[in-house]
């Protein structure tokens, strides 16, 4: 299990499971965009996918598959036609189990509109092996998520109360 440094998040599904596919098993899952220019991220990151590896081997034959899947992916190359994917790597992250969900002081989130796709933060994060049906590869499972600052929703959806300002009546006698 490791924690993640300041990552941004996206897909945030972590209130309700969803299936990846029609009549596939429900899971919590979140896209966790990482920085390229957050390289010490990166090396741990790297450095337990192979640990994950070396721990997959008994999955694999005793050895490792040479066109193994991983789930440390390029922003660039894989999804040019998103900015928010631009200059960054991505994990999908995925768990079976809600994850437990903070703010920067540990205070527990529980509205939706809180944690959305765009928000800053942190992950708990595990890479484990797997070999499902002739696909072979290292997965990344989801454990809990700590908050720490508010972006740009990548729905372009504004909150209420940024979108608005308080509002007085006027006393004219008038409804309309």
């Amino acid at each position: 299990m490791m924690i993640t440094g300041k990552v941004r998040f996206s897909y945030a599904n972590v209130f309700q499971p969803k299936a990846a596919m029609d009549g596939g098993e429900l899971k919590y899952s979140i896209v966790l965009l990482i920085p390229k220019s957050d390289t010490k991220m990166v090396e741990d990151i790297k450095k337990d996918i192979e640990g994950a590896k070396q721990a997959g081997k008994d999955k694999w034959n005793g050895k490792i598959p040479t066109n193994l899947k991983t789930p440390l992916r390029d922003g660039d190359e894989e999804r040019p036609d998103r900015e928010e994917f631009k200059g960054m790597y991505f994990i999908s992250a995925t768990s079976k189990t809600k994850p437990q969900i903070v703010d920067a002081q540990l205070q527990a989130i529980i509205d939706p509109t809180e944690f959305y796709s765009g928000c800053y933060g942190r992950a708990s994060i595990n890479f484990y092996a797997y070999s499902v049906n002739g696909n072979r590869g290292i997965a990344c499972g989801l454990g809990n998520l700590q908050k720490l600052a508010d972006g740009d929703s990548f729905t372009g959806r504004k909150r209420a109360e940024d979108e608005f300002t308080a509002f007085a009546p006027a006393d004219d006698g008038d409804d309309f």
